[in-house]
C-alpha cells in the first residue's frame, strides 16, 4: 500500500510542477510585447521526504531570461528613444508555445498515473472487502 503512496504522491508533485511550468509559460506569452520584460523559466529537481522515505518532483526558484533585451525600432512608440528605439521582451512565441504544449502533455501524463494508480488501490480495496 506505501507504494500506492509512492505514486499518488510522485504523480500529484509531477502535476502541481507542470502547472507551475504551465502558469509562467501563459505568463510569457501575455506579455510577449512589453517592452523590458524577460522570459521567465523555472527548473525541476528530484527531492527526498526523508521523513517518509518518498521522492518527488520540486519546482526551483523562478529565473529570468539572462539575454540582452532585444532594440525594436518603433519611432512612434512612447518609450522610443531619440534613434527611436526601445527594449523589447526576450519572449519567443514559438519557444513558450511548444513549453506549453509540453507541460500539458506531461500534465496529462502525470495525470494519468494518478488515475491509473487510484483505480489500483481501488481494486485492492475491493479484494480486501471479499
Amino acid at each position: 500500500m506505501s507504494d500506492l503512496f509512492a505514486s499518488f504522491t510522485l504523480a500529484a508533485s509531477g502535476m502541481e510542477a507542470q502547472a507551475r511550468r504551465l502558469r509562467h509559460t501563459s505568463e510569457n506569452i501575455a506579455n510577449a510585447d512589453t517592452p523590458g520584460y524577460r522570459r521567465k523559466t523555472i527548473d525541476f529537481r528530484a527531492e527526498m521526504d526523508r521523513a517518509n522515505g518518498l521522492s518527488h518532483v520540486a519546482t526551483g526558484p523562478v529565473q529570468l531570461d539572462r539575454r540582452e533585451l532585444p532594440r525594436v525600432y518603433d519611432p512612434g512608440h512612447m518609450l522610443a528613444d531619440a534613434q527611436g528605439f526601445y527594449d523589447g521582451s526576450t519572449v519567443d512565441l514559438m519557444i513558450e508555445i511548444a513549453d506549453a504544449r509540453e507541460a500539458g502533455r506531461s500534465y496529462e501524463a502525470n495525470l494519468r498515473v494518478f488515475d491509473q494508480t487510484r483505480q489500483m488501490a481501488q481494486g485492492l480495496l475491493d479484494l480486501l472487502r471479499r
